[in-house]
């Protein structure tokens, strides 16, 4: 397994990875995947062979404050180290960075636990507008 950079020819490819994975109402435009992509300043996948079996992205200052925002592991590769390694990898090793993420699934959380993350009492959030109808 390789995790590196996402290269532009990866980009459907992750996009239809996440879309297949339960982050359809994320990424079902590819030209606005492709911009989310194109603003992150991390994004990567986990490779085997010539398939794409991981993507992970992240937005952080690389200083202080990192936001861990997609990891996705094709399920014929899960509970293998894949989205061990991608957490890992688009996080870094910087210890003063402080990273948060938003662990919407349940099942998710015994996952981020073992990577060290803890359930907050202090982050908010404001979401967003999912369509015109819900303003």
């Amino acid at each position: 397994m390789e995790i590196r950079a996402i290269q532009p020819s990866e980009i459907e490819a992750a996009r239809r990875l996440l879309s297949d994975n339960g982050w359809g109402h994320r990424v079902s435009d590819p030209a606005l995947f492709s911009r989310l992509i194109e603003n992150s300043q991390r994004a990567i996948v986990a490779m085997e062979g010539v398939g794409l079996i991981g993507f992970a992205r992240a937005i952080c200052d690389d200083l202080s404050n990192g936001y861990l925002s997609m990891v996705v592991v094709h399920p014929d590769h899960r509970r293998r180290g894949v989205g061990r390694a991608l957490v890992r990898t688009v996080m870094g090793d910087d210890p003063r960075i402080t990273w948060v993420l938003r662990a919407g699934r349940p099942a998710e959380l015994p996952f981020f636990e073992k990577l060290g993350f803890v359930q907050s009492s202090v982050a908010m959030e404001r979401t967003r507008v999912t369509s015109p109808a819900t303003k």
